[in-house]
């Protein structure tokens, strides 16, 4: 097996056909991410060799605009020659030392400063692991090491990484394959996780007025974005909070997705803006953007909470990565650079997308809603009376449609997301001209949804 073709430089050499078939001879699918094998939109997966920007290229030189954004990281777009310059600055210095460095204590009072709004301080404390699954799992530990409880509660459709205690029901990969949970879930694990529909604020009142003093916490993505772009109706998360913590619960937001990227302080700054009186979940999970491009991501809550991790506490987390510098240092550099108007700049790019993509949609006859939260969102097919509100809704869309809006979308030189239950992501790289090449592209792309007949079981 040749491994020439390992970035730019090998570009041309190999196809991405050729590619896909040597790289599932020894990669499970083929890939380290079931989503990038295409799995629910057919073809082969564009294996990319570099990015810059608002595009990326694949191994064959084609170009495409980037619609992915590495799901999520790249706020500034890919390769910020700023961020790079920091990655590299730190790579210089040492790729790893299995030591604290001044760098996690900045990016960790960054992130407690971005979040503070109306003079609340929702992240008092923060420990970084490396990746978003990381995260969540310990602040399920952490709620049950902090309540002596051991009931945790999700919500349908909404993702929190591949730990064993938040695979059920759970969106994005699991969304897209179909499949209810995960093989090699113990019963007992499973048996800890209630799943409850998302949106639905009285089955949380009946299931705490039954179980409220085994459960440990509420696991809620502070807005949805696994299943598609699913916002919280007004009120569900300071309900949620109001409801968890009269049974002395904890609340769990999961921002790995939304932190930084919906406004510089996420999805409860969002809510939060110039509120009195904000509601305060108990834990914050942070991931993405925090490392622009670089694996790392984050816990955030109150002292007290965060102080019952070791070594302060008996509640057991490390990580060898953990922390690492060049993520770090990516992270921080990001941060520092996503101001207001690189925020203005991403919202005024998803507005334009969104639009366009609707108003070529309407005209080719292919009924639809365009779902978002803030500068997220999503594209759902079909008849609705309103906004898409739970995972029922979204499993009832004409995701059959997606396929062939996919892969014109990609012919046309437009890389959406490879599944309809991904959310879409722009950045601050997403200008004028790089919209107009997305908005040349969507004719042919809504003509292709439109052709399509609904599959017989």
């Amino acid at each position: 097996m040749s491994t020439e073709n390992t970035g730019t430089a090998g570009a041309g050499r190999h196809t991405n056909d050729e590619l896909f078939e040597q790289s599932r001879r020894v990669i499970p699918g083929g890939v380290d991410s079931p989503v990038r094998a295409f799995g629910s939109v057919g073809g082969t997966p564009k294996f990319i060799a570099s990015a810059q920007g608002a595009t990326v290229t694949d191994v064959e030189g084609t170009e495409y605009v980037d619609l992915v954004g590495s799901w999520g990281p790249a706020l500034l777009g890919h390769a910020h020659p700023a961020v790079v310059e920091a990655v590299q600055r730190a790579a210089a210095r040492g790729l790893s030392f299995g030591a604290p460095t001044a760098g996690e204590a900045e990016l960790a009072s960054t992130v407690i400063n971005r979040v503070a709004r109306a003079g609340v301080h929702p992240v008092e404390k923060v420990r970084f692991v490396s990746t978003g699954t990381e995260a969540t799992m310990t602040a399920i530990r952490l709620a049950r090491g902090a309540t002596g409880r051991d009931v945790i509660v999700k919500f349908s459709g909404l993702y929190h990484g591949h730990s064993d205690s938040l695979l059920a029901e759970a969106g994005s990969g699991l969304a897209t394959f179909g499949l209810p949970a995960s093989a090699g879930v113990p019963e007992a694990i499973s048996a800890l996780t209630i799943v409850l529909p998302y949106n639905d604020l009285d089955a949380v009142r009946e299931l705490f007025a039954a179980r409220g003093e085994q459960i440990a916490g509420v696991i809620v993505e502070s807005s949805p974005s696994n299943m598609g772009v699913v916002p919280p109706l007004p009120g569900f998360n300071a309900g949620l909070i109001e409801i968890a913590h009269a049974h002395g619960a904890l609340v769990i937001y999961d921002e790995v997705l939304t932190g930084f990227r919906v406004t510089e302080a996420g999805y409860w700054g969002y809510e939060n803006g110039g509120v009195e009186h904000p509601y305060v979940p108990d834990l914050i999970t942070f991931g993405k953007v925090i490392g622009g491009g670089l694996p790392i991501a984050a816990l955030g809550g109150r002292a007290e909470l965060l102080d019952l991790l070791a070594p302060t506490g008996p509640v057991y987390q490390a990580g060898t990565l953990s922390g690492n510098p060049l993520a770090v240092a990516g992270g921080l550099t990001t941060l520092q650079l996503a101001d207001a108007e690189v925020y203005a700049k991403v919202d005024a790019a998803s507005i334009a997308v969104r639009d366009a993509i609707s108003e070529a949609l309407d005209a080719a006859g292919v009924a639809h809603r365009i779902q978002h939260s803030g500068s997220l969102f999503s594209v759902a097919f079909g008849e609705f009376d309103g906004p898409l509100t739970d995972y029922a809704q979204v499993k009832a869309s004409q995701t059959w449609r997606y396929p062939a809006f996919f892969h014109a979308l990609l012919d046309g030189g437009v890389a959406a997301p490879p599944s309809a239950f991904e959310s879409w992501f722009v950045s601050a790289a997403h200008d004028a001209d790089v919209v107009d090449r997305i908005v040349s592209a969507l004719p042919a792309a809504a003509q292709a949804a439109a052709a399509v007949s609904e599959p017989r079981d």
